[in-house]
């Protein structure tokens, strides 16, 4: 008996022409891998070099934020103020007149000084009543919970070592003071 092996052509043909399909599919997807890989690489030097020229530019505009600010550092260290004197009139006298010949600014108003005043007290105000509600926050109670409890076991503990070291003391002292009275008299 002989085993023949026969396959029809169109099925050889479609074999091949599959073949060749994903041959064909292969070529594509290796040309487009490829042009995407280059369109990258052109947008990360792209990238690249906006950078280098926003790092120029920056670095530009610093240094003349520096040349410009250099006067205005060295006016605002001649300008420090120290306080004199309390209470004196408003009459400018050559020790609080302005190496510039302009006066002090004068005292603010009764209702300006109050506004300021309230404006002071109500940010204190505010910033108690955050520090309180923080303070007062379910976290703080929790740990403020366990740190008494904490404290009250070490307590009784340290309680019953006392009890303990003061109820021996004590037994010491009555079989100390037993055996004294056992004592034959000679």
């Amino acid at each position: 008996m002989t085993q023949q092996w026969s396959t029809p052509g169109w099925a050889l043909a479609v074999v091949l022409a599959l073949g060749v399909l994903l041959l064909a599919a292969l070529v594509a997807t290796g040309l487009a891998l490829r042009g995407v890989r280059r369109s990258a690489a052109r947008a990360e030097a792209e990238a690249r070099t906006a950078t280098a020229q926003l790092r120029e530019r920056l670095e530009l505009l610093e240094r003349r934020l520096v040349a410009l600010d250099a006067p205005a550092r060295a006016r605002a260290a001649e300008e420090e103020f120290v306080i004199t004197h309390l209470g004196a009139d408003d009459a400018v006298d050559e020790t609080t007149a302005r190496a510039d010949g302009t006066s002090p600014a004068a005292r603010p108003d009764a209702p300006l000084f109050a506004d300021l005043v309230l404006r002071e007290s109500v940010v204190q105000a505010a910033s108690l009543a955050a520090g309180v509600r923080r303070a007062l926050g379910p976290e703080v109670r929790h740990r403020v919970r366990l740190e008494m409890r904490r404290e009250v076991k070490r307590a009784r503990k340290q309680r019953r070592t006392d009890q303990r070291e003061a109820r021996r003391a004590a037994q010491a002292r009555q079989r100390a003071g037993l055996d004294l009275s056992r004592e034959p008299a000679a």
